[in-house]
């Protein structure tokens, strides 16, 4: 299960929570000049400003004492009267009530020994002759006034953005074999899913405005293709997993139905029933983090704590209560897994989570981050390496703490590593089951150009270290003797991954990449894996 094509911000120092008016186009524009051809007008200071009019014209000592007397004549952008153009009545009666009201702001500031008698006299009649156009122009002002005032707080959507991506990508892996079940020390089984594969993932986004302040997500998402697992009857089974891989069943899905609201500068809010998770509502300190465009495989996009339960719906809020700090918080649900153990919202797969973002500096980021978890049949839904920790199925309640650190050493390197430990029991049952696991990486942003990205990742999946869960329910055990005995894996998994984006424009994008397994599924005899991979992505 991939994180698709999310992109989170990466540091609280650099965030800024999104203003919803930021990403509004103004497609609503209302234009209050009248001139014919819509060309907006400016005000003329002097009568040499408009480069069409020429002393011997019969109207220049017209224009002139109009400009320089009364300053109540416009002209266009491109410093021109354009004299010989037809006007409407309407716009000769904007330019009279230009004048009028020019005039009597020179009565009010006691200058009116600029306006004559005479002046006064024909602007009068000019007035009485234009009476009703004059009144007919500021009620169209007005509606217009009025109308764009109801369309701005009462329309249900000025705007609807489309956008939208396509990931494809080709991947292979080494032929292979492995000490499966029971693990003793004998390779018996041989990897059935070598051969070369296509993966694809599209996914379309519809961002609608509600207000400057809100907007609704809706997502689609259609997924074709699987790495599937290395043998029919590994527990551990999904050690090979790439970011982009999201098998839909031929059917086009909602991956997303949020609202997102920001109540303040400071606090925002998400609320939905889809793709309300960590992966969403999180901010990831590493900032090439993307199944898009970042890392090729799906653990090295961030910590698996930060996959768990795998959320649908739910609340998350996001407050960036200090210039450098910020507070994440998430409560999420999924469909359980063994209704026969647990059904409801509040018994099915449930997560909690709380994360603190720091910005120390303003090339250091750092996150600490505390889970908590309900499942339903003993699966904490990382999809990463040991994620099933009983047996048989059974429900576990889960805590689990983390956290990741990056260093941005120069604009085109920077490092970073993350760790995390799980604690889980089943409840009603003596005993726990604990995990960890770790990854540290480097980024090379704009290397041998600008726009491209190469990154080397070295970590360990997921492992349980140790199980003193009730006899039948112990992983490892079942595995190896099935005598009940307490312990942890025999192994320990090295994920060694490489890649190389090129970005061949601001929509295109082509990664190759390798990623290198060693002693998969936490097994000493397994052979190791190497996998080859193409990724190409469309964005808009």
């Amino acid at each position: 299960m991939g994180a698709t094509g999310v992109t989170q911000k990466a540091t609280a120092q650099e965030y800024t929570l999104p203003k919803a008016e930021e990403s509004i186009d103004s497609n609503l524009t209302v234009d209050y000049s009248l001139s014919e051809n819509n060309e907006p007008m400016a005000q003329v200071t002097s009568v040499s400003q408009l480069k069409d009019i020429q002393s011997t014209d019969w109207a220049f000592q017209a224009l002139q004492s109009l400009v320089e007397r009364y300053g109540c004549i416009v002209g266009f952008p491109d410093a021109t009267y354009r004299g010989n153009r037809s006007i409407s009545r309407y716009e000769f009666a904007a330019g009279v009530n230009a004048c009028l009201e020019r005039i009597n702001e020179l009565i009010i500031t006691s200058t009116n020994d600029l306006v004559t008698r005479e002046d006064l006299g024909k602007l009068r009649k000019l007035q009485e002759e234009f009476a009703s156009e004059l009144v007919s122009l500021r009620g169209r002002v007005d509606s217009l006034e009025a109308r764009t005032t109801e369309i701005a707080t009462q329309q249900f959507s000025p705007t609807t953005k489309l956008s939208g991506l396509l990931i494809a990508g080709i991947q292979g892996r080494s032929s292979n074999r492995g000490d499966v079940n029971p693990r003793d020390g004998i390779k018996d089984s041989d990897d059935a899913g070598t051969n070369t594969n296509v993966i694809s993932l599209a996914q379309l986004f519809l961002t609608t405005q509600f207000t400057p302040r809100s907007y609704l997500l809706t997502g689609l998402l259609f997924g074709v293709g699987s790495s599937g697992p290395r043998f029919s009857n590994n527990v551990s089974r999904n050690n090979v997993i790439v970011g982009y891989e999201y098998p839909t069943n031929d059917e086009l899905i909602v991956s997303d139905l949020n609202y997102h609201w920001l109540v303040t500068d400071n606090l925002a809010v998400m609320l939905g029933t889809q793709g309300v998770n960590m992966t969403t509502a999180f901010r990831g300190p590493n900032r090439v983090e993307n199944a898009a465009t970042g890392p090729l495989s799906f653990f090295a996009q961030r910590n698996p704590i930060l996959n768990m339960g795998f959320g649908h719906g739910g609340i998350a809020v996001d407050w960036q209560f200090a210039k450098r700090a910020s507070l994440q918080a998430l409560y999420s649900s999924f469909i359980p897994g063994n209704p026969g153990k647990k059904t409801g919202l509040f018994d099915g797969n449930t997560t909690t989570g709380i994360q603190l973002l720091l910005t120390p500096t303003d090339a250091v980021d750092l996150s600490l981050y505390y889970v908590n978890n309900y499942s339903s049949d003993g699966c904490l839904l990382t999809y990463v390496q040991d994620e099933c920790l009983t047996a048989n199925s059974e429900p576990l309640k889960t805590n689990a703490v983390g956290a990741t650190v990056t260093w941005q050493i120069s604009p085109r390197f920077n490092i970073g590593a993350w760790g995390g430990y799980t604690n889980s029991y089943i409840p009603g049952s003596s005993g726990n089951v604990e995990t960890n696991n770790y990854m540290v990486f480097m980024n090379f942003p704009d290397l041998f150009s600008q726009g491209n990205l190469g990154g080397i990742y070295i970590g360990q999946p997921p492992k349980i270290t140790s199980s003193g869960l009730p006899d039948g329910s112990n992983v490892p055990d079942s595995i190896n003797t099935g005598r009940g005995r307490a312990g942890g894996q025999p192994g320990t998994t090295t994920h060694i991954e490489v890649f190389y984006r090129f970005q061949l424009n601001d929509n295109i994008s082509i990664t190759p990449g390798i990623i290198h397994i060693l002693q998969p599924g936490h097994t000493p005899d397994n052979d190791p894996v190497t996998i080859g991979i193409l990724r190409s992505t469309f964005s808009f």
